[in-house]
């Protein structure tokens, strides 16, 4: 089985390129968009849905899971894929960002972080090694390493304990798979990205690439398959610092990333946020924009010439919730093919808004996701013809 990243392309006139992500359930073209599978399913939408809508891979949370359903329930079920009963590949994330995000439910310790839990306030040790047996437990065909980041701004002191923390989880964690990868071969199929941290202090982003680069490279010449890293993250970033800013992180971190490993940007984002990474090298993204700004009636729609040309104004939005929609018969979004443009006006989705009809939501979720999927199949086509 083939397995890991092959570039493909390498685009002259920036350093986007497309290539194939090769995983236990099947190659996915680069660069792809992972819609959000949070508890094992995208808000709204059948897996069925979101596989028509042109998903090639769903994100799934480590964390949210081992709270519901819990481990015992996945080990019944024989994974993640059999759960959701699905075949496309899955990414699940390590619960770094519910380090983040639940800072008031926590508690970072040397050896991990220990979570009371926001259903029933039990306390659970998530570890580096522990998130391995868990997403080993998933089955998911990416794993990702626990890793810590403030938020923005960050101290210097807190983002060298967040660099220092997560190389050393980082080692821990690599160590840990490959032991298990000695007793069960099979756990080699499941790739293992590390998490580049070090807020916006290029000296320490510089520091953190370098530091997982030399695991990787320690472990690759131990020879046998998935001895190093299979991608690289770029985490800490989207967390409420100017788009500008994270741009320059890009600019100078990418660069030093093996060109033969896919590039992770984490959390990210609104679609000129992903074109400008595209630019700069990135191969995968995920956000819960696009299902989120869904269900509070947000759309995103093609401009005249977006769909050709992904430069300046490409799309807009609109707020289905807006009266001016009414007694609009048109098509939300002319230039696109989802279930909700084919089928529906704008006036019949602002009354399933108004009247808060469940479908309303399910269409608008459909279309969002439409629109992000065919953004990432445009970018693709973009590099491989040379356009940008």
């Amino acid at each position: 089985m083939k397995l890991g990243f092959e570039l493909q392309k390498t685009s002259k006139k920036s350093r986007a390129r497309a290539g194939i992500l090769h995983t236990a359930h099947g190659p996915i073209e680069t660069p792809f968009f992972m819609p959000i599978a949070t508890k094992a399913a995208v808000k709204g939408l059948t897996i069925g849905e979101v596989q028509s809508a042109g998903a090639q891979i769903t994100l799934s949370n480590t964390y949210h899971l081992l709270l519901q359903p819990g481990m015992a329930i996945m080990k019944k079920f024989a994974g993640l894929h059999k759960f959701m009963n699905t075949t496309l590949p899955i990414l699940t994330d390590s619960g770094g960002f519910q380090i983040f995000s639940l800072g008031h439910m926590r508690q970072l310790r040397a050896d991990g972080v220990e979570f009371r839990s926001h259903i029933n306030g039990d306390k659970h040790l998530l570890t580096p090694k522990k998130v391995i047996d868990i997403q080993t437990i998933l089955g998911s065909d990416i794993m990702m390493v626990l890793d810590y980041f403030p938020g923005y701004p960050a101290t210097r002191k807190e983002a060298e304990h967040s660099v220092a923390t997560t190389t050393r989880w980082a080692q821990m964690a690599k160590e840990y798979k490959k032991k298990l990868e000695n007793r069960n071969k099979k756990l080699r199929n499941q790739l293992l990205f590390a998490i580049v941290q070090g807020s916006t202090f290029k000296d320490l982003r510089l520091q953190s690439a370098k530091e997982l680069i030399a695991i990787g490279d320690g472990f690759s010449t131990k020879g046998g398959p998935a001895s190093g890293w299979d991608g690289y993250a770029v985490g800490g970033l989207a967390v409420g610092e100017p788009a500008l800013e994270m741009y320059k992180v890009l600019d100078y971190i990418v660069p030093v990333l093996p060109v033969d490993k896919a590039r992770y940007l984490m959390g990210v984002g609104y679609p000129e946020n992903i074109v400008e990474a595209v630019k700069r090298g990135i191969d995968m993204f995920d956000c819960v924009i696009p299902t989120r700004e869904a269900r509070h009636g947000r759309l995103f729609l093609w401009s005249a010439q977006g769909r050709n040309n992904l430069t300046g104004k490409f799309y807009t939005t609109i707020n289905i919730r807006n009266s001016q929609f009414k007694t609009d018969t048109k098509s939300v979004d002319k230039l696109c093919s989802c279930a909700l443009c084919v089928d529906y006006t704008r006036g019949y989705l602002y009354h399933l808004f108004k009247t808060d009809e469940m479908l309303g939501l399910r269409l608008a979720t459909i279309h969002n996701i439409t629109f992000y999927l065919e953004l990432m199949a445009r970018l693709r086509r973009n590099v491989t013809k040379g356009i940008f």
